[in-house]
Protein backbone atom coordinates (compact mmCIF):
# COMPACT_ATOMS: atom_id res chain seq x y z
CA UNK A 1 0.00 0.00 0.00
CA UNK A 2 1.12 3.31 -0.97
CA UNK A 3 -0.22 7.05 0.21
CA UNK A 4 0.95 9.95 -1.32
CA UNK A 5 -0.05 13.35 -2.77
CA UNK A 6 -1.31 13.99 -6.20
CA UNK A 7 -0.09 15.93 -8.69
CA UNK A 8 -2.47 15.82 -11.46
CA UNK A 9 -1.57 16.70 -15.21
CA UNK A 10 -3.43 16.55 -18.79
CA UNK A 11 -2.85 14.39 -21.68
CA UNK A 12 -0.09 14.02 -23.94
CA UNK A 13 2.88 14.41 -21.69
CA UNK A 14 5.51 13.86 -23.69
CA UNK A 15 9.12 12.67 -22.48
CA UNK A 16 10.80 15.81 -23.89
CA UNK A 17 8.38 17.89 -21.14
CA UNK A 18 8.91 14.99 -18.22
CA UNK A 19 12.54 15.07 -18.45
CA UNK A 20 13.86 18.28 -20.69
CA UNK A 21 15.52 17.08 -23.97
CA UNK A 22 18.18 19.68 -23.32
CA UNK A 23 19.63 17.82 -20.92
CA UNK A 24 19.66 14.21 -22.42
CA UNK A 25 23.44 14.03 -22.83
CA UNK A 26 24.66 16.35 -20.25
CA UNK A 27 23.02 15.65 -17.08
CA UNK A 28 23.80 11.99 -16.42
CA UNK A 29 23.38 11.30 -12.68
CA UNK A 30 19.89 10.36 -11.64
CA UNK A 31 20.06 12.90 -8.51
CA UNK A 32 20.71 15.42 -11.05
CA UNK A 33 17.79 14.53 -13.13
CA UNK A 34 15.29 14.73 -10.53
CA UNK A 35 16.08 18.30 -10.32
CA UNK A 36 14.66 19.17 -13.75
CA UNK A 37 11.59 16.64 -13.75
CA UNK A 38 8.58 18.64 -15.42
CA UNK A 39 10.39 21.87 -15.27
CA UNK A 40 8.94 23.04 -18.63
CA UNK A 41 5.40 21.57 -17.37
CA UNK A 42 5.42 22.65 -14.07
CA UNK A 43 8.41 25.08 -13.21
CA UNK A 44 7.72 24.31 -9.16
CA UNK A 45 7.33 20.14 -9.53
CA UNK A 46 10.72 19.60 -8.43
CA UNK A 47 11.39 21.44 -6.06
CA UNK A 48 8.00 21.39 -4.00
CA UNK A 49 7.36 17.14 -5.26
CA UNK A 50 8.31 15.08 -2.09
CA UNK A 51 9.59 11.48 -1.42
CA UNK A 52 6.12 9.33 -1.99
CA UNK A 53 3.81 11.80 -3.78
CA UNK A 54 2.21 10.36 -6.92
CA UNK A 55 1.88 12.04 -10.77
CA UNK A 56 -1.55 11.61 -12.59
CA UNK A 57 -2.25 12.98 -15.71
CA UNK A 58 -4.64 11.87 -18.93
CA UNK A 59 -4.44 9.97 -21.92
CA UNK A 60 -1.10 8.74 -23.31
CA UNK A 61 1.26 9.78 -20.82
CA UNK A 62 4.99 9.87 -21.92
CA UNK A 63 4.49 9.62 -25.55
CA UNK A 64 7.86 10.83 -27.68
CA UNK A 65 11.57 9.61 -27.55
CA UNK A 66 11.77 6.10 -25.96
CA UNK A 67 14.86 7.74 -23.71
CA UNK A 68 14.57 6.13 -20.23
CA UNK A 69 15.29 9.32 -18.52
CA UNK A 70 11.73 10.60 -18.22
CA UNK A 71 11.23 7.59 -15.97
CA UNK A 72 14.46 7.92 -13.74
CA UNK A 73 13.70 11.94 -13.00
CA UNK A 74 10.56 10.82 -11.63
CA UNK A 75 11.59 7.97 -9.84
CA UNK A 76 14.63 9.98 -8.47
CA UNK A 77 12.49 12.85 -7.54
CA UNK A 78 10.35 10.95 -5.08
CA UNK A 79 7.61 10.16 -7.27
CA UNK A 80 6.05 6.60 -6.07
CA UNK A 81 3.73 6.16 -8.73
CA UNK A 82 2.38 7.59 -12.28
CA UNK A 83 -1.38 6.59 -12.69
CA UNK A 84 -2.88 8.10 -15.98
CA UNK A 85 -5.56 7.24 -18.55
CA UNK A 86 -2.86 5.37 -20.68
CA UNK A 87 0.81 5.17 -21.36
CA UNK A 88 2.93 5.42 -23.83
CA UNK A 89 4.14 1.54 -24.21
CA UNK A 90 7.97 2.54 -23.93
CA UNK A 91 7.08 4.69 -21.29
CA UNK A 92 5.56 2.06 -19.43
CA UNK A 93 8.22 -0.34 -20.11
CA UNK A 94 10.84 1.71 -18.79
CA UNK A 95 9.03 3.02 -15.51
CA UNK A 96 8.73 -0.41 -14.72
CA UNK A 97 12.59 -1.05 -15.64
CA UNK A 98 13.70 1.55 -13.32
CA UNK A 99 11.08 0.88 -10.44
CA UNK A 100 8.70 3.09 -10.70
CA UNK A 101 4.64 1.46 -10.84
CA UNK A 102 2.70 2.67 -13.65
CA UNK A 103 -1.61 2.37 -13.50
CA UNK A 104 -3.77 2.75 -15.86
CA UNK A 105 -7.38 3.92 -14.13
CA UNK A 106 -9.25 6.47 -15.96
CA UNK A 107 -12.18 6.74 -13.35
CA UNK A 108 -9.42 7.72 -10.55
CA UNK A 109 -8.16 10.22 -13.08
CA UNK A 110 -11.46 11.93 -13.90
CA UNK A 111 -11.88 11.75 -10.11
CA UNK A 112 -8.78 12.94 -8.12
CA UNK A 113 -7.45 16.32 -7.76
CA UNK A 114 -4.13 18.17 -7.22
CA UNK A 115 -3.22 18.22 -3.75
CA UNK A 116 -5.53 15.39 -2.85
CA UNK A 117 -3.83 12.39 -0.80
CA UNK A 118 -4.78 8.91 -2.18
CA UNK A 119 -3.52 5.35 -1.55
CA UNK A 120 -2.79 2.70 -4.24
CA UNK A 121 -3.03 -0.97 -3.78
CA UNK A 122 -0.37 -2.37 -6.64
CA UNK A 123 -1.65 -6.11 -5.47
CA UNK A 124 -5.27 -5.58 -5.49
CA UNK A 125 -5.75 -2.68 -7.93
CA UNK A 126 -7.32 -0.32 -5.85
CA UNK A 127 -6.61 3.21 -5.71
CA UNK A 128 -8.58 5.09 -2.82
CA UNK A 129 -9.22 8.79 -3.25
CA UNK A 130 -11.70 11.19 -1.62
CA UNK A 131 -14.12 10.41 -3.73
CA UNK A 132 -13.82 6.88 -3.57
CA UNK A 133 -12.54 3.46 -4.70
CA UNK A 134 -11.25 3.09 -8.12
CA UNK A 135 -10.21 0.03 -9.30
CA UNK A 136 -7.72 -1.00 -11.96
CA UNK A 137 -6.09 -4.82 -13.07
CA UNK A 138 -3.92 -5.38 -10.48
CA UNK A 139 -0.31 -5.56 -11.03
CA UNK A 140 1.08 -9.18 -12.07
CA UNK A 141 3.58 -10.94 -9.52
CA UNK A 142 6.55 -10.95 -11.66
CA UNK A 143 5.81 -6.69 -12.03
CA UNK A 144 5.73 -6.33 -8.17
CA UNK A 145 8.90 -8.71 -7.77
CA UNK A 146 10.49 -6.40 -10.12
CA UNK A 147 9.20 -2.72 -8.72
CA UNK A 148 10.00 -4.10 -5.17
CA UNK A 149 13.33 -5.14 -6.29
CA UNK A 150 13.96 -1.52 -7.04
CA UNK A 151 13.71 -2.47 -11.08
CA UNK A 152 14.85 -4.85 -13.29
CA UNK A 153 18.84 -4.25 -13.18
CA UNK A 154 18.33 -4.93 -9.40
CA UNK A 155 15.87 -7.66 -10.05
CA UNK A 156 18.11 -9.63 -12.05
CA UNK A 157 21.34 -8.91 -9.84
CA UNK A 158 18.99 -10.74 -6.68
CA UNK A 159 18.23 -13.70 -9.27
CA UNK A 160 21.85 -14.39 -9.98
CA UNK A 161 22.64 -14.42 -6.29
CA UNK A 162 19.75 -16.60 -5.47
CA UNK A 163 20.49 -18.51 -8.50
CA UNK A 164 24.35 -18.82 -7.52
CA UNK A 165 23.23 -19.61 -4.14
CA UNK A 166 21.40 -22.61 -4.96
CA UNK A 167 23.73 -24.02 -7.01
CA UNK A 168 26.23 -23.58 -4.66
CA UNK A 169 23.51 -25.68 -1.90
CA UNK A 170 23.07 -28.47 -4.19
CA UNK A 171 26.80 -28.78 -4.48
CA UNK A 172 27.64 -29.08 -1.02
Amino acid sequence: MSKGKVWKYGDDVNTDVIFPGKYTYSVLDPAEMAKHALEDLDPEFAHKVKPGDIVVAGKNFGCGSSREQAATCLKFAGVQAVIAKSFARIFFRNAINQGLPVVQCSEAVDNVESGEKISIDFAAGQIKGEKGIFTFAPLPEFILRILDSGGLIPYIKKKKIEREKNLGDKNA
